[in-house]
């Protein structure tokens, strides 16, 4: 039996980023895969659909080339190309990953990991034992009852990336992050899409005002929406699929090719040894305190596996946490209400902390300040006038409550917020900061000073 510090059961953002914290600290340490290094993010997820979208981004410039003053003629899309470059991007970064576990002396052990009492874990058949085994197996595309995806025309995520040909109607389900992602990219190669979401936005976890704009973005791209509705029966007996769906007005029945099923994911806690080890669980998560340890000693879980925010940031700072504290460094736990959340569609979505709604129903007295791209000098010189950066302050201390941007690029701009708010920063002090001109990170400025009252370019 090989013996080991520290184990790691899988190896996506959270997994890999552990085992390599963990070398870094000196543990012998060892991570374990069933699929492909990275997991679903570098493989199926965050990176291959940044491709995906930026060919997307690309070939909307090219259609759009007139309005810089440029001439193309006959922009046209190879879709299999488009897909076979974000496979391509895929396989470099898992490749990168390989290169980085090796570099830092982690064994890889290639299979099906499943715990064991003891702190042990058995690789089909083989059994490997360490002092602390860190569980990073993820998630999966989560399946609705009414949604059974058939992998050809109701789809998940992974196969929406892989498709071999482009479908001339789709219809989504979901439009949280990973929907209107695949819903701008397909409409973006000229497929006819519908989203459909049950609440009354989209991207319902963010402010309503960043809500109300993507979907004016949306319709004047030509992509419908239907919210406040649930798809309550699909029928792929036919040619393609037909989705009943149930709205505030009646019934209606939406056909197509193919049905994407974004509603969320299921984290893979199945037949991992959960049971066996008496690992808790409560509602589809592994129950951890705040350095990650479970109910049994020696035994951590970090991740899409965990209570909080399914992102690949918040697992790769879970696993660096938990080995640290392993290694008995002074650690304060993850604050869980300053991550940030993004979202790369065309206007791209980035925010940090309350929205306005949640600040007020928290009790505090608010100041909002609200600047809009149009009035931004590089947006206009970029042609990318649309979305605003909104800002949130506790009138009475000046402390950021929350940041909700939508535009161009926004996705790198809120880290200053995130940082800002980490360094416990008042609103004065992000308006007496000098910002860059022209930016569109001065937008974040401009808002403070909207909050304030001091906005000079609006």
């Amino acid at each position: 039996m090989s013996k080991y510090d520290i184990i790691v059961l899988g190896s996506g953002p959270g997994g890999y980023v552990t085992a390599i914290r963990a070398s870094q600290l000196g543990f012998k340490t060892a991570i374990i895969e069933k699929e492909s290094l990275g997991g679903v993010c570098l493989n199926w997820g965050c990176i291959p659909t940044k491709a995906l979208l930026k060919s997307a981004e690309v070939f909307e410039y090219l259609k759009h080339a007139e309005d810089y003053g440029l001439s193309v003629k006959e922009a046209d899309k190879d879709f299999t190309a488009v897909v076979k470059r974000s496979r391509d991007v895929a396989g470099g970064m898992s490749k990168g990953v390989q290169f980085l576990l090796r570099k830092n002396k982690i064994d890889v052990i290639e299979g099906f990991g499943k715990l064991k009492p003891g702190k042990k874990v058995d690789v089909d058949g083989k059994e490997y034992s360490a002092d602390h085994i860190i569980i990073a197996t993820g998630a999966r595309s989560r399946e609705l009852p009414s949604l059974k995806q058939d992998g050809k025309k109701v789809i998940g995520y992974r196969e929406a990336m892989v498709l071999k040909e482009q479908p001339k109607k789709m219809i989504v389900v979901g439009s949280g992050a990973i929907g209107v992602e695949f819903a701008y990219f397909y409409n973006s190669m000229g497929t006819d899409v519908t989203i459909v979401e049950y609440l009354p936005n989209v991207v319902p976890v963010e402010d309503e005002e960043v809500s109300k704009q993507l979907e004016k973005s949306f319709k004047k791209s030509g992509i419908k929406i239907m919210t406040s509705s649930e798809v309550t029966k699909v029928d792929t007996s036919g040619k393609g699929v037909v989705a009943t769906v149930k709205t505030a007005k009646g019934e209606e029945t939406l056909e197509a090719d193919i049905l994407l099923s974004a509603v969320g994911i299921k984290s893979n806690i199945e037949n991992i040894g959960l049971e066996d080890v008496g690992i808790a669980v409560g509602r589809d998560k592994i129950l951890v305190n705040n350095y990650y340890q479970t109910n049994i000693p020696g035994y951590y879980a970090i991740g899409d596996v965990v209570e909080g925010q399914a992102l690949a940031h918040v697992a790769s700072a879970e696993g660096i946490l938990c080995v640290e504290k392993i290694a008995g460094q002074n650690v304060e736990p993850l604050d869980y209400g300053n991550i940030p959340g993004c979202t790369y569609a065309t206007p791209e979505i980035a925010s940090v902390g309350m929205t306005e709604k949640q600040a007020k129903e928290k009790g505090y007295d608010i100041k909002v300040g609200k600047f809009p791209f149009s009035a931004s000098g590089k947006a206009s010189a970029s042609g990318a006038t649309e979305g605003f950066v909104k800002v949130i302050f506790d009138a009475k201390y000046g402390e950021w409550l929350g940041c909700h941007m939508i535009g161009d690029g926004v996705t790198d701009m809120i880290a200053e917020a995130v940082l800002g708010r980490k360094l416990e920063t008042t609103g004065h002090e992000v308006l007496k900061t000098v910002h860059p001109h022209p930016t569109m990170s001065e937008a974040v400025m401009e808002a403070v000073a909207v909050a304030y009252g001091e906005v000079i370019h609006l």
